[in-house]
């Protein structure tokens, strides 16, 4: 049994690779920017659906890939747009370009929900295939190396700091002169790229682009950064770390997954037992707090209590 489900390891790995790439997108509006972006339910799945489509009709995978993230970033720019020049709040923004997506996505596939796509055919760049998971875990880790690599470097520059200046305290950024709405549509519009790119990985790893494929994506990418912030965080401080965090929570969360569909979870469950991770995840932090400040109150309650009877 326990043999076995190790030889079924690579699989969740490889996907939670994948899903990683998209929980760092995430890491960008809700940690970074601090903003809650639902854009990523729709992004993704366009990611996805530009992907096959392209690669489908002869275009060279490299390039459909590419399309696909300049997809994600038109998507990104279109809830920055609506948060910032029409002043609807980040979340419901989210919601509208996600629900447009949703139409969108149905137009790339030419009105059909389902798109499928097979290595067998095409010259894909990761599969599920059991032959081809090393091959696909190699491939997700480069990409991972890379996209946290370049981030690292450009939240490095003025153009970044200003960003994360803007996410930290928007007032005191534009007091300082910047520019805190171009700041918010540039990460919503970078943050939605890095969701695409990997839909586009995600709709080959599946074999298929599916118009329902990004649902409760946004629940697996924050669980995937509150896991690793969970996890790591007393340990990983460094910028780069932190996204390569969000990479393994959601590693952590799909071999997870992998364990309780082995114990016999129903599949219909899924989106539940994900939300409930979440939930737990997100309440640590508060239990500690709520614990640590417990523990210090007590411990400056004793030295009076003992001058006191002195």
């Amino acid at each position: 049994m326990v043999l076995e489900f190790l030889q079924s390891l690579p699989s969740p790995i490889a996907q939670g690779m994948i899903w990683g790439i998209m929980a760092i997108g995430v890491f960008i509006t809700f940690r970074v920017l601090d903003l809650a972006d639902l854009t990523v339910d729709g992004s993704i799945a366009t990611g996805g659906a530009v992907l096959v489509v392209l690669t489908t009709s002869g275009w060279n995978i490299w390039l459909a890939l590419f399309v696909a993230f300049l997809a994600g970033c038109a998507a990104g720019l279109v809830t920055g747009v609506l948060h910032t020049a029409f002043g609807i709040p980040a979340i419901l923004a989210g919601i509208l370009t996600q629900l447009s997506l949703y139409s969108i996505n149905l137009r790339i596939m030419g009105g059909r929900a389902n798109t499928p796509i097979s290595h067998r055919k095409y010259d894909l760049i990761v599969s599920s295939n059991e032959n081809l998971l090393p091959q696909t875990i190699l491939t997700a880790a480069i990409f991972i190396v890379v996209i946290i690599a370049i981030l690292y470097w450009f939240f490095g520059t003025e153009m970044g700091h200003s960003i994360r200046a803007t996410g930290a305290n928007e007032a005191m950024a534009r007091a300082n002169g910047i520019n805190t709405s171009s700041r918010k549509i540039f990460g919503l519009v970078l943050s939605n790229g890095i969701v695409a790119v990997s839909g586009g990985l995600l709709a080959q790893f599946s074999a298929n682009a599916d118009i329902n494929m990004g649902r409760g994506a946004i629940v697996i990418g924050l669980a995937a950064v509150i896991i690793g912030e969970v996890i790591f965080g007393k340990i990983f401080k460094n910028f780069a770390l932190k996204l390569f965090a969000c990479v393994i929570g959601g590693v952590i969360y799909y071999i997870v997954i992998a364990i309780v569909l082995k114990i016999g979870l129903n599949t219909n469950d899924l989106k539940l037992f994900s939300a409930l991770v979440v939930a737990v995840f997100l309440g640590v932090p508060y239990w500690k707090n709520q614990l640590s400040g417990k523990r210090s109150s007590k411990k400056d309650k004793q030295p009076k209590e003992g001058k006191a009877d002195a």
